[in-house]
């Protein structure tokens, strides 16, 4: 079962090798099976009629190279882990996600993503991968390599990844400030300047009136402050005590705020490790849209609130800069993510996924592929201008199928 108990697992069987040897028979000797990772997906992607693999018994080994600023990381390793040592040795990643909990390999291989302007999905940072293809061989493509561009963001089709190389850069400290109550109309002429006011932005709204709730500025203390700590900002107040996004909940399991410095890997991310956030009493969705359209599919979305909010917690605005993996969902295009967080209930919620689809349909949206979603998938597929190609290649890598599952059919195979 995943975490957050809509999807039971069909497949037969799951094991967990301890060595890298151990995996390669096991996938040379399987006619299907798949990878499984911290199970934070919300629909049947990481699922096989046949076995599952755990990469959590393999050495949990990180590497770093100081001279090449780069760490080799085992693939079944979760952010919390792989970043805390890093920071011990002087070094950070780009960025990390909401949930610091979530495994290496699984958020790569979905584009899993932070926020900030600048700052492409964590899949951008992996300069190599150590990849088992179907036949039981280790290979090892690099950036640069003819289709590396395609392995990267490969939703399991490709290979099992056993450890990726991982881009660093110098370790920093940073802040975050919480503010409150941002009338949505201030978007209009200034969404730019907001989501681009700090190193990491994140607005959340509950779409029960047309305003945000919560606006996150996660600054870099070797950056520009985006205001004055403790002043309002953009008309909105500053929050007068630690939030949690979701109104109402206890903030306990939140990183640190009210501008407090710290390390960046306790910043980056909304909650810390030691908590678990929720028990996975909730069902998430994600639409991916131009960055140039944010403002009209926002808009597009206040007016059909009414039949969003009573199935939502909370609705997440985070920015994406454009990249080039062919499956990731910001693929060529700067992107804003729209990411809808709602009640374990889907007889509730998938009535209003549809009202979301349906209203941002005009700005041609890429869901995130491990969320719920219900678009047709040939509307999909033309959103990915490399699809083919990376059919092609997954065709190359497993002639069999061996890696496939019901959700690649679906979404890749037509």
């Amino acid at each position: 079962m995943n975490w957050a108990g809509n999807v039971t697992y069909q497949a037969a069987e799951l094991s967990e090798p301890s060595t890298v040897d151990e995996l390669r028979a096991l996938v040379a000797g399987q006619p299907r099976i798949r990878a499984l990772g911290t199970r934070h997906s919300f629909n049947d992607l990481a699922d096989t009629p046949g076995r599952q693999v755990s990469l959590a018994g393999l050495p949990p080994a990180i590497d770093i190279d100081a001279a090449t600023a780069t760490a080799r990381v085992a693939a079944g390793l979760r952010y919390a882990e792989v970043a805390a040592e890093l920071d011990r040795h002087g070094f950070a990643l780009h960025n990390l996600g909401s949930l610091p909990h979530i495994s290496v390999a699984g958020a790569c291989a979905t584009a899993t993503h932070g926020s900030g302007v600048d700052n492409g999905c964590l899949a951008t940072a992996v300069a190599g991968l150590d990849l088992v293809t179907a036949g039981g061989d280790l290979i090892q493509p690099r950036r640069g390599d003819e289709n590396f561009d395609g392995m990267v963001v490969g939703l399991g089709s490709v290979g099992i990844a056993v450890s990726l190389t991982l881009d660093l850069q110098p370790a920093f400290q940073m802040r975050q400030q919480v503010y409150e109550d941002l009338p949505l109309e201030v978007l209009d002429d200034h969404f730019t300047d907001v989501v681009a006011s700090a190193y990491s932005v994140s607005l959340f709204t509950d779409w029960r009136a047309p305003r945000l709730t919560q606006v996150w500025l996660k600054q870099r203390l070797d950056q520009p402050e985006p205001g004055i700590l403790g002043a309002p900002w953009f008309t909105a107040r500053p929050a007068d005590g630690p939030r949690h996004p979701v109104p109402g909940f206890p903030a306990t399991s939140c990183t640190e705020q009210l501008g407090v410095p710290g390390p960046w890997y306790q910043r980056l991310p909304h909650f810390r490790p030691e908590f678990t956030p929720s028990a996975g009493d909730e069902l998430q969705t994600e639409y991916t849209v131009e960055h140039r359209d944010a403002v009209a599919a926002l808009r597009a979305l206040d007016r059909v609130r009414d039949r969003i909010h009573p199935a939502l917690q909370i609705c997440e605005i985070r920015t994406i800069a454009a990249d080039p993996l062919w499956l990731s969902p910001a693929y060529q295009r700067d992107s804003v993510c729209i990411h809808f967080t709602w009640i374990a209930d889907a007889t509730a919620v998938l009535p209003a996924i549809a009202v979301v689809e349906a209203a941002l349909a005009p700005f041609a949206p890429r869901p995130h592929w491990a969320k719920l979603f219900t678009l047709d998938p040939a509307d999909i597929r033309p959103r990915y201008p490399r699809l083919a190609d990376f059919a092609a290649l997954a065709r190359t890598l497993d002639p069999t199928g061996k890696f496939g599952n019901p959700f690649t059919a679906r979404y890749l195979d037509g």
